[in-house]
C-alpha cells in the first residue's frame, strides 16, 4: 500500500490494517487495484478504436466563396464606373449586377467542382455575392461622386435629375395633404426643401435598392444551387 498521502504528501503509518484516511489532512486513501485496470483493458475485437470521430466537413468553402464574390463585385463596380462616362455600359452593368449570384456560383463551381452544392448553399453564396456587390459598388460610387463633384464639377446632370424627382414627390405630397389646413400643408412641403430631408430620401432609396438586390441575389443563388445540386461529394 502507498505510504505517502496523495494530497498533502504526509507519511502514512505502516501496519497490518488499511488506513482509509490520512491522519494529517483527513483525505481518503482509496486506490484501485491492478485487477480493476486489467478488467478495463480494451478488447482486441472492439467496434471502436477509442479515437474521437473526425469533424464533419464544411458545406461551403467560404474562402473560395469570398474570393469569387470579390471578383464578381469588382467587375460590377468597374462596369458601373464606366457607365457614368460611357452610357453604352449602363445596360451591361445592370445585367452583370442582377446576375452576380449566377456568375459567383459558376466561378465557385469551376474552382470547387466536387464541392457540396444545393439550394441552401447556393442561397448563402448568392447572399454573399449580393453583399459584396453592394459594398464595392457603394464605395466606388461614393468615391466617383466626390471626384466628379469637387474635382471635375460634373454633377449637374445628377442634380437636375434628383431635383426633378423631388419636385414630383413634392407635388404628390401636396395632393395628399390637400384636405389639411394651409398651415399644415406649408409645414409638410417645407421638409422637401431641407438638405437633411433630401439626403434622407436619397439614403432611403439606396437602402431599399440594396435590400431588393440582396433578396434577388439570394433567390438567384438558391435557384442556381438547386440546378447544380451535388450531395455526394463534400469539401
Amino acid at each position: 500500500m502507498q505510504k505517502i498521502c496523495h494530497r498533502c504528501g504526509g507519511d502514512l503509518p505502516s501496519g497490518d490494517g488499511i488506513r482509509l484516511f490520512c491522519p494529517h489532512c483527513g483525505s481518503p486513501q482509496l486506490y484501485l487495484s491492478e485487477d480493476y485496470f486489467a478488467d478495463q483493458a480494451p478488447v482486441a475485437n472492439a467496434d471502436t478504436t477509442g479515437a474521437l470521430p473526425p469533424p464533419l466537413p464544411r458545406q461551403v468553402d467560404w474562402q473560395a466563396a469570398f474570393r469569387c464574390s470579390a471578383i464578381v463585385a469588382a467587375i460590377a463596380a468597374a462596369l458601373l464606373i464606366l457607365s457614368l462616362r460611357i452610357p453604352a455600359f449602363s445596360f451591361l452593368s445592370t445585367i452583370w449586377i442582377l446576375t452576380a449570384s449566377t456568375s459567383t456560383l459558376a466561378l465557385y463551381h469551376r474552382r470547387r467542382p466536387l464541392a457540396w452544392m444545393d439550394a441552401a448553399v447556393g442561397a448563402r453564396i448568392g447572399l454573399t455575392a449580393g453583399a459584396a456587390v453592394i459594398l464595392l459598388t457603394g464605395i466606388s460610387m461614393a468615391i466617383a461622386g466626390l471626384v466628379a463633384r469637387f474635382g471635375l464639377h460634373a454633377m449637374a446632370g445628377f442634380d437636375a435629375g434628383f431635383a426633378q424627382i423631388l419636385t414630383q414627390a413634392k407635388v404628390a405630397a401636396s395632393q395628399t395633404a390637400a384636405a389639411q389646413p394651409a398651415e399644415i400643408q406649408a409645414e409638410i412641403l417645407k421638409f422637401y426643401d431641407l438638405p437633411e430631408f433630401q439626403s434622407g430620401i436619397l439614403l432611403a432609396t439606396m437602402a431599399f435598392m440594396a435590400i431588393l438586390l440582396l433578396l434577388f441575389s439570394t433567390f438567384g443563388g438558391a435557384v442556381n444551387g438547386l440546378l447544380r445540386t451535388r450531395r455526394r461529394a463534400r469539401l
